[in-house]
């Protein structure tokens, strides 16, 4: 079968402008979640989509107030539910260009059950997670994302629930494209969102986001401008994995794990640094780049991107398939099925 884009092409060139709502925004001033918003709307016109072909679907959170922000049609769901909305949505209109808003709460605990199915379905649309890890709009309660140890509203004492790494979950779930983004570095994070787009199946951006109000500075010791460069990597396909403020730090593969090395020292050439491969269908190393923390930089970029037919695709040619051999072509024909009888 061949993949093919359901979505029809724009017929004009679109801006950021088209796409910004006229609505109040009711973010706090310095939520990450402007970043995001802001680099939403500058994908938007990079995709070549109908202004009318692109949907926003979210569930219940600060993030989930994304609909009212930019100028597209959209659904304000219900708590952990935007992606069984999506489904159905997409599934109902394949034309549509779909985009899930979700934070992380809302998206792996209340919401955890629909997102691994949407990811494992490999439904053809795109998720956005906005993880500041605490649920906000409630006003600080630990979220499935949460630092273990950490005190909350909902844990004085420090949290004792081991917290989800959003990418081992994506890739668990046999996902086909999971990128990690900063909500400091929105130019990246468009880039990004700009991938996804393109990407038949289901794609997932975590952006770690501040939240300043009930968890400010929880990515600080990779976001502040004086460690980011040696604490994160930004990976690209094809091109070696190297990171350092002198760019003289990089990864090897030991035969075992990664590990960060410094050019230069200890025999270590640029021979000895992997090279990227996003489209690699073993999650391995891909897994291994997703969870890294502590003595090793925090990957951001794209981390995986492989081709699998979407659901999409597999629906409606499933459907083209029984409408042209089906022996039912319409709803009397199943009625008028099997055993039948006429009662006077």
């Amino acid at each position: 079968m061949a993949e093919k884009h359901f979505v029809p092409k724009a017929d004009r060139e679109y801006t950021k402008a088209d796409f910004t709502s006229d609505q109040m925004v009711k973010w706090c001033p310095g939520c990450g979640d402007h970043a995001i918003l802001a680099a939403l709307l500058n994908t938007f016109p990079k995709t070549n989509h109908k202004k009318e072909n692109i949907c926003m679907v979210s569930g219940i959170g600060c993030s989930s107030r994304i609909p009212y922000y930019v100028d597209t049609y959209g659904f304000h769901s219900i708590h952990g539910r935007a992606c069984a909305i999506a489904t159905g949505v997409k599934l109902a209109n394949p034309a549509l260009s779909v985009w899930v808003s979700m934070g992380d709460g809302d998206s792996m605990a209340i919401g955890g059950n629909h997102l691994i199915h949407a990811v494992r379905r490999n439904q053809d649309f795109n998720i956005t997670i906005f993880n500041n890890e605490i649920y906000g709009l409630t006003k600080g309660q630990y979220s499935p994302t949460t630092k273990f140890g950490q005190v909350t509203k909902t844990s004085p004492y420090g949290t004792i629930d081991y917290p989800f790494n959003p990418g081992e979950l994506v890739m668990g779930a046999q996902g086909t494209f999971y990128a990690r983004a900063l909500d400091c570095l929105p130019q990246l994070t468009t880039d990004i969102m700009t991938r996804a787009a393109k990407h038949d199946g289901t794609s997932v951006v975590e952006v770690l986001q501040n939240c300043m109000i009930f968890n400010d500075k929880a990515h600080a010791a990779i976001t502040d401008r004086a460690v980011r460069d040696d604490r994160t990597i930004i990976l690209e396909h094809g091109k070696p994995m190297i990171f350092g403020k002198e760019k003289n730090k990089g990864l090897r593969f030991n035969g075992r794990c990664l590990e960060a090395v410094t050019i230069g020292e200890n025999g270590v050439t640029m021979d000895d640094i992997m090279i990227h491969d996003e489209t690699t269908e073993d999650t391995g190393i891909h897994m291994m780049l997703a969870r890294m923390s502590g003595d090793l930089p925090v990957a951001i970029g794209v981390i995986r991107n492989v081709k699998k037919t979407s659901y999409t695709q597999l629906y409606e040619d499933q459907m083209e398939e029984q409408m042209a051999n089906g022996k039912y072509k319409c709803v009397d024909d199943l009625l008028n099925s099997g055993d039948t009888w006429e009662v006077e």
